[in-house]
């Protein structure tokens, strides 16, 4: 795990324009285990240049080419994947077992995902008297999040070269080495220099300038609705497309006939995967009120099992915001029964994992996106009450329906305002569209509907 002291441009590390440096810090025993540079606009400004130049060349090249590319970055992902799990854990803290079995392994098959694609995807079709083709968006300027360093960068990266476009990315602060580790497995894949290129900096400056440059055709983000926000309106003044990928308070909605004990041992494990720094966690937990007393023991009994078994959350600031809000839940009446604000040890960043009990749906942490391992057991009356209050957060990012009739599962799931829904705990697909309804974003990631975030349609009349 070595750091560079250069930004990743046109093919080669170079030295950053910008003076000051980021400290990379491992959120486990509080020590620098790295230091990156603190890119600046000029850093940004030249990025956008070489992919710039780059792009006539690389969206002519045909699909099975681009398509190679990224068979090949993929094979080199494979191939260091012991490295990007220890180098996850030493800037995220995440478990060992979790950072080879999520944060290494699910950007591998996402990469593999869209070689496949760009192969096989068909960027013409014929309609009536016309042909419509599907081209490149241009220059995509990604800005990614640290809670899923690798995937996030690969989700984004990988469709948009296989769609023909070039990159500048500017990652987190909090995990710079990984996207480091990632430039250099796309160099080693052969990815043509200026094709892809990396600026390591802070949001406010680094991200401001990339998503303000008048060279970037495309803002890809994945982070805070806040940020978002001010990320669209930055790029709306100049008519600029961008994909959105934001927070959310998602429901897990126990029907009556569902296996309860299953239902809440699944939905508790899913907040405190990651030290629940997942925008798509079940954080909130609706079951029926004539089992309540029920799924708030066994919610509280499953949290007990993860105090020595998440890591922690990713910093000092994330840590007493996460803090803060449990405070909150019990300043507005919240009945803790597991877990709390006070630290559970020493040294690191660790926050207990905590359930509350006697949330009702207007309180803060049933209706903000706290990002850690707080999960809140809401009851309800009935089925119009659980989707009212599934549905009655500004959210709508992802969610999940249990019932013993998986029917009825779906039948609840297909009035929920939200762009992703498991049924009685279906598995994770990387083919499958990800994003959000309402202020959870704008777009899709994953499979053919990502590809399509970075093309462009021309038709052709005869």
């Amino acid at each position: 795990m070595k750091a560079h002291d250069g930004i990743y441009l046109d093919g080669a590390w170079r030295p950053a324009a910008g003076r000051d440096v980021i400290e990379v810090v491992d959120p486990v025993d509080e020590q620098v285990i790295g230091r990156v540079p603190a890119g600046d606009a000029a850093d940004v400004d030249a990025a956008v240049r070489a992919a710039r130049a780059a792009l006539p060349a690389w969206a002519a090249t045909p699909p099975a080419e681009r398509a190679a590319r990224l068979t090949a970055l993929r094979d080199v992902l494979a191939a260091r994947k012991d490295e990007i799990a220890e180098t996850v854990t030493a800037e995220l803290g995440s478990p060992p077992a979790f950072s080879q079995a999520v944060h290494a392994s699910v950007p591998i098959a996402v990469a593999g995902s869209y070689a496949e694609l760009a192969a096989t995807h068909s960027f013409e079709e014929k309609v009536g008297n016309s042909v419509v083709h599907h081209e490149p968006i241009g220059v995509v300027g990604a800005i990614t999040p640290w809670n899923y360093p690798l995937h996030q960068i690969v989700a984004k990266v990988a469709p948009a070269l296989a769609a023909g476009c070039t990159v500048v990315l500017k990652p987190a602060e909090n995990t710079p080495l990984t996207a480091q580790l990632f430039a250099e497995a796309v160099h080693e894949a052969g990815v043509p220099a200026g094709v892809f290129n990396l600026v390591t900096g802070l949001g406010p400056v680094a991200g401001q300038a990339l998503a303000e440059h008048p060279g970037v055709d495309l803002v890809s983000f994945t982070g805070s609705t806040a940020v978002g926000r001010r990320i669209a309106a930055t790029a709306g003044a100049a008519v600029k497309k961008v994909a959105l990928e934001l927070g959310g308070k998602s429901a897990n909605v126990i029907l009556p006939s569902a296996d309860l004990a299953r239902a809440v041992n699944v939905g508790v494990a899913n907040v405190m995967s990651n030290s629940g720094q997942t925008c798509s966690a079940w954080t909130r937990m609706l079951v029926p009120r004539e089992r309540y007393d029920e799924a708030v023991g066994l919610a509280a009994a499953a949290a007990a099992k993860y105090g020595d078994r998440i890591g922690p959350v990713v910093s000092a600031r994330q840590r007493e915001r996460v803090r803060g809000y449990i405070e909150k839940g019990v300043a507005e009446g919240a009945r803790l029964v597991a877990g709390g604000p006070e630290a559970p040890r020493e040294r690191g960043w660790f926050v207990s994992p905590t359930v509350f009990a006697d949330v009702t749906p207007d309180m803060t942490v049933a209706q903000e996106e706290i990002f850690g391992p707080v999960l809140c057991v809401i009851g309800y009356e009935d089925e119009e009450d659980a989707l009212r209050i599934a549905n009655g957060t500004v959210y709508g990012l992802a969610g999940a329906v249990w019932a013993a009739d998986e029917a009825e599962a779906v039948a609840f799931a297909r009035r929920m305002d939200t762009g992703q829904v498991d049924i009685n705990g279906g598995r994770f697909n990387p083919l499958a569209p990800f994003g959000g309804y309402k202020q959870s974003g704008v777009g899709r990631e994953l499979g053919a509907h990502g590809l399509a975030e970075y093309l462009q349609t021309k038709s052709l009349q005869f």
